[in-house]
């Protein structure tokens, strides 16, 4: 079934990001540029897909992303079309349970889905994640707490925690339910989640 991404640029405090919407909900967030890398992994994600530039359609949500990126811990009432493998998307789920100015090891998330010697498996979903700071694999930090690597860069990655810290420590409500406690990929991401 052929798939039309809907994509725009958008600024944030912390740099250029581009955006893409499909008919069930935001399918992507990136910082910086539609690179060949990134339309290759949309590509990947959703088979047969067609990209249109189409700054009018997300003129409004715009603000509304750029704003999910100065505060990570609101969810702005997103609703998102989440792609992926049935590990990535229990690593995804495991990751919307971190609650904001908290972190998480890669072992701990592996711990978690009862896979502890998967870390290196959770880092790779973690890297593989098109949703920033919606699915945010930026609270995920090494065995010994320090910051690790992160698909956006480590500034960005630190900035996002600090930020976080600053705010107090809840789990977020909402149409992106965070808590997450006895649901499935299907039931925390709303009916755009799809396992391929």
């Amino acid at each position: 079934m052929a798939t039309t991404l809907r994509y725009a640029k958008g600024e944030s405090a912390l740099g250029p990001f581009v955006a893409a919407i499909s008919g069930q909900g935001l399918a992507m967030l990136e910082f910086g540029e539609l690179t060949p890398a990134i339309r290759a992994g949309l590509v990947a994600r959703f088979p047969d897909v067609t990209l249109v530039e189409d700054k009018a359609a997300l003129n409004g949500l715009l603000p509304r992303f750029a704003a999910l990126i100065a505060q990570p811990r609101d969810d702005h009432g997103l609703v998102i079309d989440l792609q992926g493998t049935p590990f990535e998307l229990r690593v995804w789920e495991a990751l919307c349970r971190i609650p904001a100015g908290r972190t998480a090891s890669y072992g701990e998330i592996a711990a978690q889905l009862g896979t502890p010697r998967l870390a290196r498996e959770v880092a790779e979903a973690c890297a593989a994640n098109m949703l920033a700071v919606v699915v945010p694999c930026h609270r995920v930090v090494k065995k010994d707490g320090s910051i690790s690597g992160y698909r956006w860069g480590f500034r960005r990655k630190r900035e996002l925690l600090a930020r976080e810290a600053g705010e107090e420590n809840e789990v977020m409500d909402g149409p992106l339910d965070r808590r997450g406690v006895g649901h499935g990929p299907a039931d925390l991401f709303g009916m755009g989640a799809v396992v391929r």
